[in-house]
């Protein structure tokens, strides 16, 4: 659905940065939201801009989903994959090291992703885009900077689209879509370097996207940061061999009817719904016009 808002329901001045700093040390300090758990393994919601543990590169820092988790539970738990500190959503973990190993060794996942780009993308696509591996200036020193692009396929299905009334460069307002996005390969930053690469850099990414449109966006709106949420997950039980189908409630549901994406919540659910239903159907990918690119 597209639209232009008129009289846009939000604040087009920035929140005062101590405020956004207070709140976002009060939704890091909250229970973590459990959205899966048994004997063996446990899912939950990141919030955005939390790490998952300790880094090098992070020494400041005091607050872990790990460390997090570990207290909330009262066990050891080991993290089965990694999510970007400025992405939200979900995140699995094992409860035993036997378990960890064996989702390492088992079938692999399907992980899809909502994101909020720059642009129109109207027609459902896959991206075979080989990545070159991002490698650290402190933490990576010793490795190897010689190696040959790792594949990288990213499929990509639109929800909706909207246009804002707010200049960007020559054009007197700005488009934008929300997208499902499924990875099939996991490569660093694999989806925000492959939505830059196609001209349609997620909002709010500060490495690959179009900083001087971040910050008309955050102007305009409420929204803050990387507007990418790790939505569903679909995965193998190690032992019962049952498909788990997890969902993470997206955090910006409400904005998608506010910014006219949508006329409700319910309708803006609805969509998210119906687009991922189609991707999960077994013939989604085959179906697609795959874009390949060196």
């Amino acid at each position: 659905m597209t639209s232009i808002p008129s009289q846009p329901n939000l604040h087009h001045e920035s929140p005062d940065i101590a405020e956004t700093i207070r709140s976002t040390l009060d939704a890091l300090s909250e229970p973590l939201q459990i959205l899966y758990q048994d004997d063996v393994l446990v899912a939950i919601h990141k919030p955005a801009g939390m790490l998952v543990h300790r880094s090098f590169l992070d020494k400041h820092e005091t607050v872990f989903v790990l460390q997090q988790l570990r207290n909330q539970l009262g066990r050891h738990v080991f993290p089965l994959h990694r999510l970007d500190r400025p992405t939200s959503g979900l995140l699995w973990f094992a409860l035993d090291a036997d378990t960890a190993r064996l989702m390492q060794q088992g079938e692999p996942w399907r992980k899809y992703y909502l994101a909020l780009v720059r642009g129109h993308m109207t027609q459902a696509m896959g991206l075979d885009y080989p990545l070159q591996e991002q490698l650290d200036a402190i933490a990576d020193k010793k490795a190897r900077d010689d190696k040959a692009p790792q594949a990288a396929q990213t499929a990509i299905w639109p929800v909706a689209h909207t246009e804002l009334p707010f200049a960007t460069g020559r054009y007197a307002s700005a488009r934008f879509s929300v997208l499902l996005l499924q990875a099939i390969t996991g490569r660093k930053h694999q989806l925000r370097r492959h939505l830059a690469h196609l001209r349609h850099p997620i909002i709010g990414d500060t490495s690959h996207g179009d900083n001087k449109l971040n910050r008309a966006f955050r102007d305009f709106t409420t929204l803050q940061g990387l507007l990418l949420h790790a939505y569903h997950t679909q995965l193998r039980h190690p032992y019962t061999g049952e498909w788990l189908s997890v969902t993470a409630p997206l955090p910006w549901l409400t904005a998608l009817t506010t910014l006219g994406f949508s006329t409700s919540d319910q309708d803006a659910q609805h969509d998210i719904h119906h687009t991922l239903g189609h991707a999960l159907k077994p013939d989604a990918l085959p179906q697609l016009s795959w874009r390949y690119d060196e």
